[in-house]
């Protein structure tokens, strides 16, 4: 098995990466399809199914797929070129992505959220078509958004068979597939998980693009955190959700020089850091995967967190830190998963947590049983952990719960790193377990905002 940490770690936008970026990456993919064919099209359609439909709105699904239909992409998008063909498309009901010419496309006849009917691949489902002049489908094919940004058409969702944790398997040097196995691979040849991990990754590129690659990534994500501390105001969505990282930040900035400052206020700083990532994300900027939007604030947290305030930091280490993270982060989306959709948010903020916690451990020198250590205490302690946000948006209890999962992150590290590696819970087991959590887990807790938080709070 073989995951790349681009993989793991993307830049998109904002809200979400399975209802966010999943639908525009689907939408560029159809057009792609869309110019294979030997036929003119003059329309589009979208229908969007399970969790899309049901907290689609929330998570901006809705101008996603427009986006994508009209030729945008995730990492490339520009915000005012973004707006500015969403407005024409109110107007005009047209769309032009490139080679296409005029395709008619009227949002609120076309794109329909679809309540009743489920697809049979995946919660996030959602079928794009394309009509002639009359308005009959001549063209269509069905995407699945299966978290974390990745994209899957039907046939390739139906190519991976019964066992849905398939994933490529390129030949790399250390292929493993399960924990138990990198452990094993780790104790033959001697290197750590970043280093086992970087090797994977030469297949594909040299070691000066792997570098720039992750460094470009830690720019992203730490560009997106200092917007967040600098911005106030409310987030849109209609809950008048206040940006509060800015206020915490100047708060704790005055307090740095006061002696008498308790020390579980660091705590208050990593989930500032974290918060700060999760309020860019829910109000639609530029955010990193890790593994998803929805979680991406601990990864960042606790390397700011890491660089900020532990002595001897540097950023010489980033690399292993994010490669030993993304390890971890391809073991679970192989073996479980890192959706929402499919099993809460123990999926979401418990990998990221996880990875945090192995890519923090393996920089202060941890050994890599104690980095597995470091990454099974911190996924047990997310099991079972629902996803309900309030009114479909990624703002209660996501912005918050991202500063908790790097607070656990931290503390799984420190915990692992105080013991010798060996444990009783195996990283493995506890991945299966979440496997298993999430698939006996009701629906209503997978989201799609009908149970929790969501049902139980005030939407207005």
């Amino acid at each position: 098995m073989f995951l790349s940490v681009f993989d793991i770690f993307k830049i998109g936008v904002g809200p979400s990466s399975s209802h966010t970026m999943g639908p525009m990456v689907a939408g560029g993919r159809f057009l792609d399809a869309l110019r294979a064919q030997p036929f003119k099209a003059h329309g589009l359609r979208a229908s969007l199914h399970g969790s899309l439909a049901f907290t689609g709105k929330g998570h901006a699904t809705d101008r996603a797929t427009i986006l994508g239909l009209a030729g945008f992409l995730p990492e490339t998008m520009d915000a005012e070129a973004a707006e500015a063909v969403l407005e024409a498309n109110r107007q005009s009901h047209l769309l032009t992505p490139r080679d296409l010419g005029e395709l008619h496309f009227d949002p609120g006849r076309d794109l329909v959220f679809d309540f009743d009917r489920a697809l049979a691949g995946h919660a996030n489902g959602m079928i794009l078509m394309a009509t002639d002049a009359q308005g009959d489908v001549i063209f269509s094919e069905t995407y699945y958004s299966i978290g974390g940004g990745f994209v899957l058409t039907e046939a390739e969702l139906a190519a991976r068979g019964d066992d849905t944790r398939t994933d490529a398997s390129p030949k790399v040097p250390y292929p493993f597939a399960q924990a138990a196995e990198m452990l094993e691979m780790a104790a033959k040849s001697g290197k750590s998980i970043a280093q086992m991990k970087r090797d994977n990754e030469r297949v594909f590129r040299n070691d000066a693009e792997i570098s720039a690659g992750i460094h470009r990534i830690w720019q992203v994500m730490r560009d997106c955190m200092d917007r967040g501390l600098e911005a106030r105001g409310i987030l849109p969505g209609g809950l008048s959700i206040r940006r509060r990282a800015a206020g915490i930040h100047e708060a704790l900035k005055a307090e740095a020089g006061m002696n008498l400052t308790a020390p579980h206020v660091i705590n208050d700083w990593m989930s500032m850091y974290a918060m700060a990532v999760n309020e860019e994300n829910a109000a639609g900027g530029q955010v990193v995967t890790a593994p998803t939007n929805g979680a991406a604030g601990v990864v960042p947290a606790v390397i700011r967190y890491w660089l900020d305030h532990v002595p001897g930091a540097s950023e010489r280490q980033l690399d292993d830190f994010l490669l030993t993270a993304s390890a971890v982060g391809g073991l679970i989306k192989h073996n479980a998963s890192i959706s929402g959709a499919e099993c809460g948010c123990q999926a979401e903020v418990g990998s990221a947590s996880a990875m945090a916690a192995a890519g923090l451990c393996a920089v202060l020198g941890g050994s890599v049983e104690q980095v597995e250590n470091a990454a099974e205490i911190a996924l047990e302690h997310h099991l079972g952990m629902t996803c309900d946000p309030v009114a479909g948006l990624v703002q209660v209890p996501c912005i918050e719960r991202n500063g908790l999962g790097a607070i656990k992150a931290v503390s799984a590290a420190s915990l692992a790193l105080r013991g010798d590696g060996k444990h009783f819970v195996p990283l493995d087991a506890a991945i299966e377990t979440m496997r298993q959590t999430g698939r006996d887990m009701m629906d209503k807790y997978k989201e799609t905002s009908l149970g929790g938080l969501a049902v139980n709070v005030p939407n207005c």
